[in-house]
């Protein structure tokens, strides 16, 4: 074998348990640490979650929304109560007779 091998060769002639020479081991830790390296930066890039502090951003944006929903909600709870106490009224004057 020759000592020019591929570093992707000794790897797996390592993971085999054949031993390897100074050389071919401190060419194949260079090869792992690329590899490494390589994966680093790959994660990085493609790494599509958020950071924390951008979902904390957007839960208080969604709580503000929800407060803001739920106190219009309340108005208009409040603004059909008193249209039926105003229905309750008008009806109760249409059923009283005209001439009492």
């Amino acid at each position: 074998m020759s000592t020019e091998k591929p570093a992707a060769q000794l790897h797996d002639k390592a993971t085999r348990g054949i031993p390897l020479s100074a050389d071919e081991q401190t060419e194949v830790d260079a090869w792992y640490a690329e590899q490494d390296r390589a994966e680093g930066q790959l994660l990085g890039q493609t790494n599509t979650s958020k950071p924390l502090v951008d979902l904390h951003i957007q839960l208080e944006q969604a709580l503000t929304q929800l407060l803001k929903t739920a106190q219009q909600i309340q108005e208009l709870t409040a603004q059909n109560d008193a249209l039926r106490r105003e229905i309750a009224k008008l009806q109760h004057y249409v059923v009283q007779p005209l001439f009492t």
